[in-house]
């Protein structure tokens, strides 16, 4: 694979840890967001799934996102009663975002991102050495 193909590659790596990235923020920031009615589902967490694509100009192999669905898990019920969004029998259903969950994927993003970065640094490196021995 030459510098091309792999700085590409490392660049759909970002585009798809920075999506990533942004729906965890989206998660985290709507972890309190209730139902808009009584008894009403609250929101949902999403979540970002990839695939593999070739890249038929240069062979590589690259990231792409496939689709952000929302997660199936069951929604958390919490008493009480003089809540807007309460059902006939006083329980608030709670969206199904937890914090260490998230915190973790965020980290985890984080690193996919930075090994990204150095990737296309270590290719910037290479090809400036390259033009320092041509000189």
């Amino acid at each position: 694979m030459d510098l091309k193909a792999s700085v590409a590659t490392s660049a759909t790596g970002l585009r798809a840890q920075a999506l990533r990235m942004r729906v965890i923020a989206e998660n985290l920031a709507n972890s309190d967001s209730l139902g808009r009615t009584a008894g009403g589902d609250p929101y949902r967490r999403r979540v970002a799934t990839f695939r593999s694509i070739v890249d038929r100009t240069s062979g590589a192999t690259q990231v792409a996102v496939r689709s952000i669905v929302g997660d199936k898990s069951a929604f958390s019920r919490v008493y009480d009663p003089g809540s807007p969004a309460a059902d006939a029998a006083g329980y608030v259903r709670r969206p199904n975002v937890n914090g260490l969950i998230e915190t973790a994927d965020m980290k985890a993003a984080q690193r996919s991102y930075e090994a990204n970065l150095n990737a296309i640094e270590a290719a910037r490196s290479m090809t400036m050495r390259t033009v320092d021995l041509l000189r």
